[in-house]
């Protein structure tokens, strides 16, 4: 009930954001993501915008609500789904939850490199039946976010083998897989949204939490996790989803222009993504004293390979995407391009 009620709150909100609307005869579309306004994802959402109002500016608004100012993730999600709102960035653990598919992202140490990962996620052959699998619950994905190497920080003490999680409470994504994934490291999986992470870490509530190193100045993560340690477990995408009833109204040339401005929040996202790991890691080391730790990673990485097993057994059908990232992977040591 309490979940309905927020939703009821929310599009309340976004009807009357509607009816202030700075032009009746313009189309508002809304854009929801979590992170902060000086975030990657906000920069490239900004630069759709200026591109979209450059190009059909006559017909459309677009605004880009960051900082959960739409709600959480889980909410913008549904909201997507009903069309209340137009975009929202989510977590590939959250998009699981529609379709299963998306698992084979969230299994560790599925990529070798940054560049076997971009390599894969640039694949269209590849990518494109992932990114419309979620069609029948109304949304479907348009384009994919760097979201860099996960790594565990800690607030007590640093994590320099898989043993020193034994007995930590650690946040993870809202996923089956990620909580497996934490049963193999060894540490007791605490599922939450993302939101509410940096007060369970003040309060004590968890030990620690596995994310990128944005996470500790973006979201002042690192005033509270004093330890940042590099056993860089996952590549995992963030997804915009868009809902499928308005992107199946756009007409074809209006289309391929979205899908222009689809692939330009993509370009401009992964390039102030490398800026801005280097300088939250400066800001890390020289403002919050967060200490960066070099693990061994095949310590980790032997830790949690069974799980790459189970879920292919367990779901047969990402057994051919799993072997053509592998393939893509074997091409990249090799020297080759794809």
């Amino acid at each position: 009930m309490k979940k309905f009620l927020n939703l009821l709150l929310i599009i309340g909100y976004l009807f009357l954001l509607g009816a202030c609307g700075k032009e009746e005869s313009k189309r508002i579309i809304r854009i929801s993501h979590n992170q902060a306004q000086d975030h990657p994802t906000n920069i490239g959402l900004l630069a759709f915008e200026e591109f979209i109002e450059s190009k059909l500016g006559d017909k459309y608004d677009v605004q880009v609500f960051p900082n959960e100012l739409l709600g959480s993730q889980v909410n913008t999600v549904e909201l997507t789904q009903t069309g209340a709102i137009d975009f929202a960035v989510a977590s590939n653990a959250i998009l699981e939850s529609f379709d299963n598919i998306y698992q084979i992202f969230n299994l560790p140490y599925l990529f070798d490199s940054p560049e076997h990962y971009h390599a894969v996620m640039d694949n269209a052959e590849l990518i494109e039946p992932i990114f419309t699998s979620t069609e029948k619950s109304g949304f479907e994905a348009v384009t994919w976010l760097d979201a860099g190497t996960r790594n565990f920080y800690t607030v007590k003490k640093p994590i320099n083998t898989p043993d020193d999680l034994k007995g930590l409470k650690i946040r993870v994504q809202q996923s089956a897989s990620n909580i497996r994934m934490m049963e193999l490291f060894g540490g007791a999986a605490t599922p939450m949204g993302f939101g509410e992470v940096y007060t369970a870490l003040q309060q004590g509530v968890i030990d620690g939490a596995e994310n990128n190193e944005l996470a500790i100045t973006s979201n002042k993560h690192g005033e509270v996790a004093k330890f940042y340690s590099y056993n860089m477990h996952q590549m995992v995408p963030d997804i915009l989803i868009g809902n499928l009833k308005f992107l199946n109204g756009l007409s074809a040339e209006e289309r391929e222009i979205f899908n222009e401005g689809f692939r330009l929040i993509s370009k401009v996202q992964r390039e102030a993504w490398t800026e801005s790991v280097e300088k939250s890691k400066a800001q890390a080391q020289n403002e919050m004293n967060v200490q960066f730790i070099y693990p061994e990673v095949a310590l980790f990485k032997e830790k949690v390979l069974p799980l790459h097993g189970e879920v292919l057994e367990a779901t047969p059908k990402l057994k051919p995407i799993y072997d053509k990232i592998q393939e893509i992977g074997k091409q990249i040591k090799e020297g080759g391009n794809n």
